[in-house]
């Protein structure tokens, strides 16, 4: 694809990601007519679930876990894995002829004189009307204070790091979070390691299959895919927190040798305790406690709490022309997911041609337009060549 440079005209919207949120932000854009460009830190699309864990499929099946436009190719009823999604996402951009910089990793994202300058990893500067940070849900694995008073003699992971058994070093294995992923990978050790599962919260899990129907197929006729996060069905979700995978229930797990403990409360070089009372020695931690923003990069302080959270409103933020895109539960339960990404991408889409179509009546933009029409079609060349 085709190098940028500090020249580069003015973009209508310049979208920093190119996931699944990212690529459902590019299709729609695509039809409103806007100039965009999608960048992304990952050499290639879909490199952001290539690197995950060896073994991850998503519990979400082939027919709830395509993009607009495009179906997921194989059976519908069947589960894809991680590298299929990378592919799917990769094959995604090209179908559309989405204008993707890949290998474009930004350090700097500041407002200046009304319009945002974002700066590349290698000193290039991008200037745009509109930015969206398609960033995702789950960036930087959130590692407690906790993992400091472990010594250095055990070995820490995360599922960014995490690959498979055979790279896991042997011994005591302690999977610290029992959501999905942590009790995925804690069923997977099983088989050749000793495990530890500490679990926080009760989690409920429900069936993969009702009635012979998936349950997203229930979820999706049920209306349940497109609760809002403040509707009853919303709050209930957020609260309870489910997944489907009866297989991955704890007393499941308990049949597989998985040794389930309670809360971790303390470490001591490699030996911990648990709020059971239990201690134990481990020689492996693997920390599935859930993922943070990376915020320090975007120079926008009225974009931030006082604690440095992004703040938005359904994808919409307090400072005019930024929005986001593919944050849990930025509207429903769908999100976050590549299945319920799709409509969101619509809206804040919707929203960003309104406020640029209004700058243009104003005439505040028109002398800044004339000299960047080839952007999309230069990048969308490019592109199509990959």
């Amino acid at each position: 694809m085709s190098s940028m440079n500090p020249t580069t005209p003015t973009l209508d919207v310049l979208v920093i990601g190119a996931g699944q949120a990212g690529l459902a932000m590019g299709y729609h854009l695509k039809q409103t007519g806007l100039r965009f460009l999608i960048v992304d830190a990952h050499a290639r699309v879909g490199d952001s679930w290539r690197k995950r864990f060896d073994s991850l499929v998503l519990f979400t099946p082939r027919a709830y876990s395509a993009l607009p436009g495009l179906p997921v190719p194989g059976d519908p009823e069947g589960y894809p894995t991680k590298d299929e999604i990378g592919d799917y996402l990769e094959s995604y951009a090209r179908h559309f002829q989405l204008p993707v910089a890949p290998g474009t990793g930004i350090d700097r994202l500041e407002q200046v004189d009304g319009e945002f300058r974002t700066t590349t990893r290698d000193g290039r500067v991008i200037t745009s009307w509109t930015v969206v940070l398609a960033t995702g849900a789950f960036q930087e694995p959130a590692i407690p204070a906790l993992a400091q008073q472990i010594a250095d003699g055990a070995v820490q992971l995360t599922p960014k790091t995490y690959r498979n058994p055979a790279q896991t070093p042997a011994g005591t294995v302690l999977v610290v979070g029992d959501g999905a992923t942590g009790r995925q990978i804690a069923r997977e050790l099983s088989e050749t390691h000793q495990v530890l599962l500490a679990a926080g919260r009760p989690r409920r899990v429900s069936p993969s299959r009702i009635l012979g129907k998936n349950i997203f197929w229930w979820m999706d006729k049920l209306g349940v895919l497109r609760a809002s996060h403040d509707s009853a069905v919303g709050r209930y979700l957020k609260r309870a927190d489910p997944f489907p995978g009866k297989d991955l229930e704890l007393s499941r797990l308990r049949e597989r040798g998985v040794n389930v403990v309670g809360r971790l409360t303390e470490a001591a070089g490699q030996t911990v305790s648990f709020a059971s009372g239990e201690t134990i020695g481990i020689d492996v931690v693997i920390w599935a406690t859930g993922y943070r923003d990376r915020t320090e990069w975007v120079a926008i302080p009225a974009l931030k709490d006082a604690r440095g959270a992004f703040i938005q409103q359904r994808g919409i933020s307090p400072v005019p022309g930024l929005t986001f895109i593919g944050r849990n539960w930025q509207w429903t339960r769908g999100s976050a997911l590549v299945t319920g990404v799709g409509a969101d991408a619509s809206y804040v889409a919707q929203h960003l041609a309104r406020s640029i179509g209004d700058a243009r009546s104003t005439g505040a933009s028109e002398s800044r337009r004339h000299h960047g029409s080839d952007v999309v079609t230069a990048q969308t060349a490019s592109a199509d060549s990959d």
